[in-house]
């Protein structure tokens, strides 16, 4: 639990005495505030959280704004926030309001799903970010801290939690050079999106402590020995375990058991100046064998972030492979800390150097890109997309080095390089030799683009580009080309329609009724309404609708309404004429088309009840009927059988079932008992089971009434071989 104390503690080592007095404002300010807030879900008071945040950002030697940001951070949050951006910047200036607004959480109830809810938050957070970045190095010390004490929620929410670190917020840090940080948040993130794995895997780790404390004291006495020999003095030897998801990406990647993950330790050595880099980097593959496909030199080419080091693996004393890092002191004080190791708002500081400028670029861009995409779901996958921190570096034919993510195209470094370069890039040369465009480009190699005044963007190229930045020019040239193909497609329509009706476009437009018209169907100008129409949003008879005179507008209206009032007259007597041979009376409705359900086949004698459709009158059921009572009582009406409607003046459909022995000629005698009862065989259907001998028989009938089915039934139930006879 960090306390007031420390935070002054680390603080001192690097401020002015006036800010430490700031702060003490700012956490008298804070007590007060969170003062009625309920404790921490861990039982911890709230103050804790603040304090924590702040002391993170302490050691990271940040200036007093972000560290009173710190301090404050939660006050701006929720529906009834404790403070307000006014009080916080008359109180401890503008730069802490603005810091702690660009951390602030959107407010959750806005959103209708928690996917959008999350793109939002990415986009504010983002956008902030590339103003200001110490709103980014607040927000990781706020989310470190509560993914420390996420345990205290709801498994659900842990997942959420978990998901939102190892998508947005580990692969900020790493892209952003914070190693600590990112390390921190993979293995958080892991613990709880694969609890199971985390703990098997972490227990094994332990267990195998002491063999590795072994492992690495004998290598660095090695390492030192040899140094020593070469005059290299003062040298530091690192040997740390690698963090649990580094070794369970190996797991999973390789498809092996841990036992044989060989290099779970990593081997830094830290020196005083370059050229003692790359001396080491000879002396160590003097002592081991290096594998010539892992080794890195990001001293020469650097990260976007600025991570310099060289890196080298080797086949150690038992055969294992070592991973080994050479850098100086300051590199690897920029590994660990990034952007914090050299941004420009460290106490002290005037403005941003060339360098963190050229750092910064790669995120001024990726703001700029995504502001274009507003699909949700499209966000958030091309921001981790771009954040993947796998990375191939090539080179311009001027020596211009380019990163960019593994599975890149010569399109994605086209578009790097310039817009149009990209929309009329055919192919590229690589080493004097042609690739075509969906080509995966490699790390070192020297790529000349081809184009050509003819090439333009398609459909397809979605496909083969991996940045958002090629993502977004070719989205944005295909968006302009259906824009250009609905204007001359509605531009046709337009003229074609209107000579139809004898209305002339250009005459029209240079009346004053041209403007009444665009207002009235909410268009900006010519080119716009034509675009509707030819995207088919503003159907072409709207228009000539808007165009015709008022009184013919009327006459039309007079004239629909008499065709109508003739079509339901019509319509009326159609109904009324069939349901004069109707076998149903329906209560208190005239004029509705009347029949009978296919389900249960009523018949006279049956109790039946009607069901008002929608659109097809009124269907009538047996009362019994299962499909009927699974219907809104609502819709019921009350139907009775005419009194014609038995006695042989019409017949009615009804379905019977008959189980007999399975035996030669029964279809047949079922068939004429039937016929011979006066009764209309309409459809038969029959099936056998070897299993006990027997057959089923469907049949459907046309009978005068129930009395007439139920002679038929008992004369089949006489037969020799009926097991049963049965109405279905």
């Amino acid at each position: 639990m960090a306390t007031f104390d420390e935070i002054i503690t680390l603080a001192q080592e690097y401020m002015h005495k006036d800010n430490l007095i700031l702060i003490d404002k700012a956490y008298t300010f804070a007590l007060e505030k969170y003062k009625d807030i309920p404790d921490r879900l861990s039982g911890e008071p709230y103050i804790t959280h603040p304090l924590t945040v702040s002391k993170m950002i302490a050691s990271m030697k940040l200036d007093v704004h972000t560290l009173i940001a710190g301090l404050l951070h939660r006050t701006l949050r929720g529906d009834q926030p404790l403070s307000t951006v006014a009080e916080i910047s008359k109180l401890f200036g503008k730069d802490v309001a603005m810091i702690i607004s660009g951390a602030t959480k959107i407010n959750e109830v806005q959103f209708k799903s928690r996917l959008d809810y999350k793109a939002e938050n990415a986009k504010k957070m983002l956008l902030a970010m590339s103003k200001d970045i110490r709103v980014l190095l607040l927000k990781f010390a706020d989310h470190l801290h509560d993914m420390k004490t996420v345990n205290c929620l709801e498994a659900e929410r842990q997942r959420e939690m978990a998901q939102d670190t190892m998508d947005l917020y580990a692969p900020l840090a790493s892209r952003l050079g914070i190693d600590w940080i990112k390390r921190e948040f993979e293995d958080l993130g892991f613990q709880y999106l694969h609890p199971r794995e985390y703990a098997n895997l972490s227990g094994k780790i332990e267990t195998s402590l002491q063999e590795r404390e072994e492992f690495v004291k004998q290598i660095k006495s090695v390492l030192i020995k040899e140094l020593e020999k070469n005059d290299i003095k003062d040298a530091i030897i690192l040997g740390r375990p690698k963090h649990l998801y580094s070794i369970y990406r190996k797991l999973v990647a390789q498809n092996i058991p841990v036992e044989k993950v060989y290099d779970k330790v990593a081997f830094r050595v830290i020196l005083h100046s370059v050229s003692e880099c790359y001396e080491v980097m000879g002396i160590v593959h003097s002592l081991w064998k290096p594998i010539a496909s892992r080794f890195k030199d990001f001293i020469g080419t650097p990260k976007a972030n600025m991570y310099q080091s060289l890196h080298t693996s080797v086949i150690g004393p038992h055969g294992d492979f070592m991973e080994i890092q050479i850098r100086t002191e300051e590199m690897d004080q920029i590994a660990n800390d990034g952007i914090a190791a050299h941004w420009a708002y460290k106490e002290g500081s005037k403005s941003i150097s060339q360098k963190d400028a050229s750092l910064f670029h790669w995120l001024k861009q990726l703001v700029k890109g995504l502001q274009e995409v507003e699909d949700s779901k499209e966000f958030l996958e091309t921001v981790k997309d771009e954040l993947d921190h796998s990375e191939v570096y090539v080179l311009t034919p001027a020596g211009d080095v380019k990163e960019l993510p593994i599975g890149s195209s010569p399109l994605d470094f086209a578009y790097a390089i310039h817009t149009e370069v990209g929309n009329h890039c055919i192919g590229a040369k690589i080493e004097g030799k042609i690739v075509p465009l969906k080509y995966q480009i490699k790390s070192g190699d020297v790529i000349e683009i081809l184009t050509s005044k003819n090439q333009t963007p398609n459909g397809r190229w979605m496909s083969l580009v991996k940045t958002s930045r090629a993502k977004n020019r070719i989205r944005h040239w295909l968006k302009q080309e259906e824009q250009e193909e609905f204007l001359e497609k509605g531009r046709e329509i337009c003229e074609r329609e209107l000579r139809k009706n004898n209305l002339n476009l250009k005459k029209i437009i240079k009346t004053g009724h041209f403007k009444t018209l665009l207002k009235a169907l909410s268009c900006n100008s010519l080119d716009d309404l034509m675009r509707h129409v030819g995207s088919g949003t503003l159907p072409i008879a709207t228009i000539i609708d808007e165009l015709e005179p008022p009184e013919v507008k009327e006459e039309k209206l007079k004239q629909a309404e008499l065709d109508r009032q003739k079509k339901l007259e019509k319509t009326k007597k159609t109904i009324k004429k069939r349901n004069a041979t109707s076998p149903f009376k329906v209560a208190g409705i005239d004029d509705m088309l009347v029949k009978v359900s296919n389900c249960c086949m009523p018949m006279p004698g049956d109790d039946v009840v009607g069901f008002i459709t929608a659109g097809r009158g009124v269907t009538v059921h047996k009362s019994s009927c299962k499909n009927l009572l699974a219907t809104d009582p609502h819709r019921h009406v009350d139907v009775e059988w005419n009194d014609w409607a038995s006695g042989g003046q019409t017949t009615h459909k009804s379905k019977i079932q008959v189980i007999v022995h399975d035996r030669k000629g029964m279809l047949v005698s079922v068939c004429n008992v039937i016929n011979g009862d006066d009764a209309d065989i309409l459809d038969v259907e029959a099936h056998t089971y070897q299993a006990n001998s027997q057959a089923k028989i469907d049949l459907t009938l046309a009978v005068r009434d129930r009395e007439h089915l139920s002679t038929i039934l008992n004369q089949i139930r006489q037969m020799d071989g009926i097991l049963e006879a049965r109405r279905v």
